[in-house]
């Protein structure tokens, strides 16, 4: 039966801004308080779905939960109408506020950790949503990813979506960010190699904690032979790799990483190598950890084309920075495994963090498997269509750090949700 990989990528929401919200990502710190453009942004991540799809790759996508939220302003004690929590919660805890006006969960590779059919105890596709303990803004969003990603995935006899791993920072788990699958084919069974780091008071903080790892693992009934865990480099994580995927991508027999991304790299390579016949490992070399997080390199997508062959799908920044791409390209010609480039512009994105990886949930289906995902959550070129008209039309321009508190953005946002939902439903 044949599979595929769907890419569900994240629609960035009507509130994209820049509030500068995450330790450890260096974007989003140096971009704090900028205005940001939320139709411009949305459009940017779309039109990167479209190229996907022109190249013959499933793509379908999430879309961003309602912000800003009061469910956990209300948890914190504040109460009465919407309108006065959220004026209540802005000047008495504007920190919590802030993480209530978050678009990060446009950031789905951060969603859930997926386990493919072939890998998993009972045959079915597992998603785990994260529950993204270690940053408060990432925090809030776990319930309401659980709840979107049944609504996509409501069929048992294909799919199991667990709830978030609880017990907090102790079972941190950060999602698909640190979670590598390689295989001979989307189909066949494959190693799934887990990033994980390691309290040790260094610059920034690990997010993804080893119990966690562990858990999804148990959780999915995968077996001895099908995970790795590999532990992240610290270097990596104190250059400002918060996240695996900032400095390495797989895809089937592919690896594409950083020198320095994890803390024994032989030790991986040598267990891909084994369980993974025709394993291709490229390091590219000559890039500095620091150029590395700064053009995103390895947040690049790596997808199986319609023939067979791999495309590579990188920031715009990659190419701006000539060593950086000519470092790339040495890498590339010597390996001969990656047979096209795409670069992309997501620079609303990677201004506050995230580069075209960070965008997407990547989920491998049979064909059943793919006939049972609810339709309004999947694109072809007249449903992208449709839904880049509805952006623009419903999508605020911009988004400055004061514009938070205002009434009038929030019934923007809540007029876009009611827009969006109405397109998903339409489709059902």
């Amino acid at each position: 039966m044949t599979t595929v990989e769907i890419n569900f990528d994240g629609l960035i929401g009507p509130t994209h801004n820049y509030a500068g919200l995450s330790l450890g990502n260096l974007a989003s710190a140096s971009n704090a308080g900028a205005i940001a453009r939320p139709r411009a942004a949305a459009l940017q991540g779309l039109a990167k779905m479209r190229r996907l799809i022109d190249l013959g790759v499933a793509q379908g996508f999430l879309p961003p939960p309602l912000r800003p939220t009061t469910r956990p302003l209300r948890a914190a004690g504040f109460d009465g109408t919407d309108a006065e929590v959220l004026r209540a919660a802005a000047s008495d805890d504007p920190q919590l506020f802030r993480a209530a006006c978050s678009a990060s969960s446009m950031w789905t590779a951060n969603a859930a950790t997926v386990i493919a059919a072939p890998d998993s105890g009972d045959g079915r596709t597992h998603l785990v949503t994260a529950n993204l303990a270690s940053m408060l803004h990432r925090a809030v969003e776990a319930q309401d990813t659980f709840r979107l990603l049944e609504r996509v995935f409501p069929d048992r006899e294909h799919f199991q979506v667990h709830a978030p791993l609880p017990l907090g920072a102790h079972f941190g788990d950060e999602g698909a960010a640190n979670h590598m699958r390689l295989t001979a084919g989307h189909g066949e069974a494959g190693l799934n190699v887990f990033a994980h780091g390691k309290p040790r008071g260094g610059r920034f903080p690990e997010r993804q904690a080893p119990r966690a790892s562990q858990a999804v693992a148990r959780l999915t009934g995968l077996r001895g032979d099908r995970a790795y865990f590999a532990l992240q480099s610290s270097d990596a994580v104190d250059a400002g790799a918060f996240h695996n995927d900032v400095v390495a991508v797989a895809n089937e027999t592919v690896l594409l990483c950083h020198p320095e991304a994890f803390a024994d790299p032989a030790a991986l390579y040598a267990a891909i190598e084994l369980r993974t016949p025709g394993a291709t490992i490229i390091e590219v070399e000559d890039v500095t950890l620091e150029d590395a997080v700064a053009t995103y390199l390895f947040n690049s997508q790596i997808v199986t084309l319609p023939d067979g062959g791999m495309a590579l799908v990188l920031p715009i920044e990659v190419r701006e920075h000539a060593g950086v791409w000519a470092a790339l390209d040495r890498a590339l010609a010597r390996s001969g495994a990656i047979a096209e480039v795409v670069v992309v512009d997501v620079r609303e994105s990677m201004r506050n963090g995230g580069g075209p990886a960070c965008l997407r949930l990547r989920v491998p289906v049979s064909q059943a498997a793919r006939a049972a995902i609810q339709p309004g959550y999947l694109l072809d070129p007249a449903r992208w269509d449709a839904l880049a008209a509805l952006v623009e039309r419903w999508w605020p321009q911009t988004v400055a750090p004061d514009d938070l508190t205002n009434p009038e953005l929030w019934a923007a946002a809540r007029a876009a949700d009611e827009a969006l939902q109405t397109f998903i439903e339409a489709a059902a």
